[in-house]
């Protein structure tokens, strides 16, 4: 009776989010005028020579293709300001990215908006020494799957500064950096995206003093499988992350559409991970989790064949049920320092959108943990183990959960003696 109970409030409940998408969706729909310099700017950036500066002027732009530029040295893309100056890919029908940056050095982007691009705002690749500074990326109108995967999108670059910037929208992260190197990500805004900050697969990198809300996760600090750059040495600091509740509207099938709503912050399977002086505060499923990637190995659900080819041709990340194969990847988080933070929550009751929140009510007396730990180990290591220790320290206000989520929630705990440490990262 207590199952058949459980079955039909678990199915009620999914026809009452169904019901509600829609209308819970935000909206960004700034006002525009559109002016046609279309032939006048591609024309600049085919022509862009190296030490060189491209000029936008003021005014809405609409393009049908992308504007690219590759194997320069020493270029700056320069507007008139966020609210100034903006280049529209809406309609676009040739190309995928609105700008895209290949195989360069030196560049610089500054003072101007990106939107509506049939793939991503913003992607820079191969490019050592990258500024990125005051660009604002949107997808105007309802927020939909259909909108762009990532708003700012440096991949296998070093030496990165994202600042001053604003990512709206994205279906799944406005701010990413992936399989780079040396990265500063601060003073931005990332709200209505998936995900709102996301690190991947990458090293030495530092993310602080950023406003990151009204996601449906706020900042993820991610390893993932199949690649040939795997990541450690993160730094999360003075960051505000609050309020990151939004229904996910990622791709069926990827990392993101796996992302439960209601988490600040998730740290999966990376290593020397140092998160402090943040206020991170009002998830309704928890303010912080780490995790293994079994978690979402687990939860795999792909869409059909198609959907997977294309979205995968846009360099959406998918959930990989054989990721064992990869003999290079460690899919667990190791060396994790949690210390010196403010944690707040207002919501009294966690969301049964997810396994987790639906969880904190069997387990955790309906409470919402600011800290989970799944526990998931590997094969003859012991918890907090050196090369897995995972350290919770000097918090404010901060609930736990360990999981102990391999074993069935056996061993499912709040305590956190075992995990009061230090490290030295």
């Amino acid at each position: 009776m207590k199952k058949f109970l459980y079955f039909f409030l678990s199915v009620v409940i999914i026809v009452l989010i169904s019901k509600v998408y829609q209308s819970s969706l935000p909206e960004y729909s700034p006002k525009r005028d559109y002016v046609d310099l279309e032939n006048e700017i591609l024309k600049a950036f085919i022509l862009a020579e190296d030490n060189s500066t491209i000029e936008l002027p003021e005014g809405h732009f609409l393009f049908s293709q992308s504007l690219s530029l590759d194997n320069k040295k020493r270029v700056i893309i320069k507007g008139k300001g966020m609210d100034k100056t903006v280049l529209s890919f809406k309609g676009q029908t040739q190309g995928a990215e609105g700008i895209k940056i290949t195989n360069s050095q030196n560049i610089v982007l500054q003072d101007f908006s990106i939107e509506d691009a049939a793939g991503d705002n913003l992607k820079v690749s191969d490019t050592d020494t990258l500024t990125i500074k005051r660009i604002r990326t949107a997808w105007t109108g309802k927020v939909s799957t259909e909108n762009g995967a990532y708003g700012i999108y440096p991949v296998l670059s070093s030496n990165i500064l994202i600042e001053e910037c604003e990512a709206i929208a994205a279906s799944d992260a406005g701010i990413y950096v992936g399989q780079s190197k040396n990265v500063k990500i601060k003073n931005n805004k990332a709200y209505y995206n998936v995900a709102g900050i996301e690190s991947e697969n990458s090293t030495n990198v530092e993310i602080h003093n950023n406003e990151i809300f009204q996601n449906t996760s706020g900042l993820l600090i991610f390893d993932l499988p199949g690649l040939t750059v795997y990541g450690k040495n993160i730094k999360a600091f003075d960051n505000q992350i609050f309020d990151n509740n939004q229904i996910n509207f990622g791709v069926p099938g990827s990392i993101v559409s796996s992302v439960p709503k209601g988490t600040g912050v998730i740290i999966m399977a990376t290593k020397n991970v140092d998160f402090f002086n943040n206020n991170v505060s009002n998830h309704k499923t928890s303010n912080l989790a780490i995790v293994s990637y079994k978690v979402f190995a687990a939860d795999k659900d792909l869409e059909s064949g198609s959907q997977i080819s294309k979205t995968a041709s846009e360099g959406i990340r998918f959930i990989d049920s054989e990721f064992e194969k990869d003999k290079g990847y460690n899919p667990y988080p190791g060396r994790v320092y949690i210390h010196d933070n403010k944690f707040r929550n207002t919501y009294r009751f966690p969301t049964l959108s997810n396994d987790f929140g639906k969880l904190w009510y069997i387990k955790n007396n309906a409470r919402i943990p600011d800290i989970v730990y799944d526990g998931i180990l590997p094969e003859g290591i012991k918890l907090n183990s050196n090369e897995v220790r995972i350290c919770v320290k000097n918090n404010d206000n901060d609930s736990f959960v360990y999981l102990d989520a391999e074993n069935e929630f056996i061993n499912f705990s709040n305590d956190l003696s075992l995990f009061n440490c230090e490290l030295k990262l």
